[in-house]
């Protein structure tokens, strides 16, 4: 099998991340996955605010893929499969967007001022998969739990990045009411983080399309639970 990680962040990028792509990919090389998606804050999310001024579109979409360009470029070096996504923000609601790259972002400056509902139909139009990230998270920094079932693709079911186990067990339900394909992420910002999550995959990814086709044609082989979890009659339990 082999393993990938699908929601990551680097610091040239998200305001609230630490870790260099650089860090990120040696990182992960390490830990023995065979790829990595770096899935950055987008221009209406928590990207640096240098990148959301920058008035030039092509040079704010140069910043904004800094990251994933410096995850890549180090990734091509040590041996490690480095894709591109970024992580959409819709008032609260966190999505995963998989497919779209630096020349469709370039040609479609219009997007920074679409709402939600219609950026997911032109994403869709343009091949896109959508994953809600996190999608019953509770956090000081959220006024509410927003669920957009039909405007998806599919739902992350485990979030390392979550303070409580009972948001993943929510958002593993969620899936299964919907029928939605279901994925992990680790969600990670810093180096220091030691839990991780991602998934499972019983052929190699070669692009970022092969990610987009296993979502839609519901073929991904699993997904990658920490050490310190354990399922009890169906239901996540943290073991300290």
């Amino acid at each position: 099998m082999y393993k990938y990680e699908t929601h990551m962040h680097t610091a040239e990028t998200s305001a609230c991340a630490s870790a260099s792509g650089k860090e990120q990919a040696d990182r992960y090389k390490e830990l023995g996955y065979d790829g990595i998606i770096i899935t950055d804050h987008f221009l209406n999310g928590n990207c640096h605010e240098a990148i959301k001024k920058t008035a030039d579109w092509a040079e704010k979409i140069d910043l904004f893929m800094a990251g994933y360009e410096a995850a890549k470029e180090e990734g091509d070096k040590i041996g490690l499969k480095v894709f591109f996504g970024f992580e959409y923000c819709y008032e609260g609601a966190d999505i995963l967007t998989y497919g779209l790259d630096r020349q469709w972002l370039l040609t479609h400056p219009e997007i920074e001022g679409l709402d939600f509902f219609s950026f997911s139909r032109l994403a869709h139009s343009s091949g896109a998969a959508l994953i809600h990230a996190h999608p019953f998270r509770e956090a000081g920094y959220l006024r509410e739990i927003r669920l957009v079932p039909q405007w998806i693709d599919g739902v992350e079911v485990f979030n390392c990045g979550n303070a409580d186990d009972a948001y993943n067990d929510r958002a593993d339900r969620f899936a299964d009411w919907y029928g939605f394909v279901k994925t992990g992420g680790t969600d990670n910002h810093h180096l220091w983080v030691n839990r991780f999550s991602g998934i499972y995959m019983e052929r190699p990814l070669e692009s970022i399309n092969d990610y987009v086709n296993a979502i839609k044609q519901k073929t991904i082989g699993g997904v990658i639970y920490p050490d310190d979890y354990i399922r009890k009659d169906g239901i996540l339990y943290y073991e300290a």
